[in-house]
């Protein structure tokens, strides 16, 4: 039996206990592997360490490893992906509306049903810049370059099929020029556009704004137009739309599970994200990034995913791109 001393001491200790989080409420995950399929420094990449320190931060992961297998819009990466991680509840990969595009253009023979939805993140308007020395300064100069001679305008992007290349067509078409025409240059990762935009290799460049901010601040690139339907505060940039041009875009993000994960499993996944996407850290990452907030999480996002590739699709085919 406990005496009155053990007793007391014992409950105090519950008590303690009982006003704290139990750990496997925590440390959701004490193993994560993220699973990147591009090239550091864009923006799928940008996602996943953000997310990798925030839950660190929050301690709802312990261990953590990222991975990046880059090319063809993630159409390279996202088999390794599949085979890797069949069945593992420990593993996310980023990817978003690029892949989608990528996976139609690339008519790749794997695509997002082969794996698992867990939760749309962000969503981000696209920038069009131009080196500091160009003599292109508006969404006017540059329309002009391309009704002058498509072909000699270079754009530098992600994957061809991505947002970046439909961007790139639905302003050339907007323009009245051929967006079969648009010479379109993909590269696998953000850091390899970036140097072209800054080594004078490219007429311009589209990608989210997170990526080109540093260097737009810098004064080495200047901002044409932004994809969004009205200004976006914190960024000091004009619409692409209201220089004449009916053109809007935005470009979410996400992360999926590995194929044939148990009901569990897939549960735990949401339930870790949630609760990333409700921390103060993550919002405070979003306001400083400028990504949108459109969480969406487990089978709403299944069903966004299928129906937005299927908008996709008709789009690219209007463009000529698929």
């Amino acid at each position: 039996m406990m005496n009155r001393r053990q007793f007391l001491a014992s409950a105090g200790i519950a008590t303690v206990m009982s006003a704290l989080p139990r750990f496997a409420d925590a440390q959701t995950v004490k193993r994560l592997e993220i699973f990147v399929p591009a090239a550091p420094g864009g923006g799928w990449d940008q996602t996943a360490r953000v997310m990798d320190a925030v839950m660190r931060d929050a301690k709802l992961i312990g261990n953590s490893r990222i991975t990046n297998v880059g090319g063809a819009g993630g159409t390279i990466g996202l088999p390794q992906f599949i085979n890797q991680h069949k069945g593992d509840g420990n593993a996310l990969m980023t990817g978003g509306m690029v892949m989608i595009g990528a996976i139609i253009s690339n008519k790749s023979p794997v695509d997002l049903t082969a794996v698992t939805p867990i939760a749309r993140l962000t969503g981000e308007y696209l920038t069009i810049v131009v080196p500091a020395a160009s003599p292109l300064k508006s969404m006017t100069d540059l329309v002009d370059a391309l009704k002058k001679d498509v072909g000699a305008v270079s754009w530098a992007g992600g994957s061809a099929g991505g947002s970046d290349h439909i961007l790139a067509g639905l302003v050339a078409k907007a323009a009245g020029v051929d967006p079969i025409k648009v010479s379109y240059v993909a590269f696998a990762g953000g850091g390899e556009a970036m140097a072209a935009l800054l080594g004078n290799q490219v007429t311009c460049g589209v990608s989210g704004w997170g990526e080109f901010s540093e260097q737009v601040a810098a004064g080495n690139l200047r901002v044409l137009g932004i994809s969004a339907p009205e200004r976006v505060e914190g960024i000091d940039a004009p619409t692409i739309k209201e220089q004449g041009l009916d053109v809007e875009l935005l470009n979410w993000r996400a992360v999926f599970g590995g194929p044939d994960l148990s009901d569990e499993q897939k549960t735990n996944l949401v339930d870790l994200v949630t609760k990333m996407d409700a921390s103060e850290k993550w919002q405070s990452e979003l306001k400083t990034r400028s990504w949108t907030r459109l969480f969406l999480a487990g089978d709403e996002f299944a069903k966004y995913l299928e129906e937005d590739t299927q908008r996709i699709a008709g789009i690219l085919k209007d463009l000529g791109l698929a």
